[in-house]
């Protein structure tokens, strides 16, 4: 079963390489958000907001590579979508795999090539910041990478569970929009207006980006301690890694996607 689990995996990963424009345009994107729009923001913000954050320009680049984890791994969905349009999904169940060891491999196909993308990025991040405690960068790594199969068992729920990929298109964006700006990622709690900074501290990107940043050393801008940002991040992925398992294999219940 585990061998079938990790061809499945392996091919997913082999399939994320093939988006080279794609994969390329995001580095791009990271390294302008960083080098443009971080330096800029910098400058921009207020002195209060600095005597908060430390350095702004930190804090906003280690938020944003967790922006980066976290639509990285939802990306997942789009081949699923894909491959029901070109029939792929009766192929992939023909295959002497049983369709539980399919899901899995799917849902960890997701969350591995998603990190494997932006673990160097986090590194070049963590080399800005300055590295100095090797333990806590490592306990982050290992919550950061349950995050991404969380976000991947989501997105793989969602699209499971809308046929329309025009409407899942539509509801991904609307998500994507408020469980990013209803984050820390960006933006310190404390500048929240209330009614915000309470849907903040509930944000699994909150736990992703709190528990990074203590890696990082930037203690002073946590709203959680580490203990409740990793277990925050266990109850995100167990919980939608189970339940992507469960709607993926419903869906291909009868031997199809439809």
């Amino acid at each position: 079963m585990i061998k079938h689990v990790l061809l499945v995996a392996e091919r997913d990963v082999k399939m994320f390489l093939q988006y080279k424009f794609i994969l390329i345009l995001r580095a791009l994107w990271f390294l302008a958000q960083i080098a443009l729009f971080g330096f800029v923001a910098n400058r921009m913000v207020k002195e209060d907001v600095q005597i908060v954050t430390g350095n702004y320009f930190y804090f906003y680049a280690a938020g944003i590579v967790i922006t980066l984890l976290y639509s990285m791994a939802v990306f997942i969905s789009y081949d699923i979508y894909e491959e029901a349009d070109h029939g792929v999904v009766e192929y992939l169940l023909s295959l002497p795999i049983s369709r539980r060891e399919l899901v899995l491999g799917r849902a960890i196909g997701g969350g591995l090539r998603s990190f494997l993308y932006v673990a160097p990025l986090m590194l070049v991040v963590l080399l800005m910041i300055g590295m100095t405690e090797p333990f806590r960068i490592l306990i982050a790594f290992v919550a950061l990478f349950l995050f991404a199969f969380g976000v991947s068992g989501m997105s793989i729920t969602i699209a499971v569970s809308i046929k329309s990929h025009d409407r899942f298109d539509i509801l991904l964006g609307v998500l994507n929009a408020f469980i990013v700006r209803l984050s820390t990622t960006m933006y310190p709690v404390v500048f929240m207006p209330k009614q915000y900074a309470v849907l903040a501290q509930f944000n699994p990107l909150t736990y992703a980006a709190d528990i990074f940043r203590w890696g990082a050393g930037l203690e002073a801008t946590l709203i959680t301690n580490p203990f409740l940002s990793v277990l925050g991040i266990i109850l995100f992925f167990s919980f939608f890694t189970f339940i992507g398992i469960i709607f993926y294999e419903r869906r291909l219940e009868g031997g199809g996607w439809r």
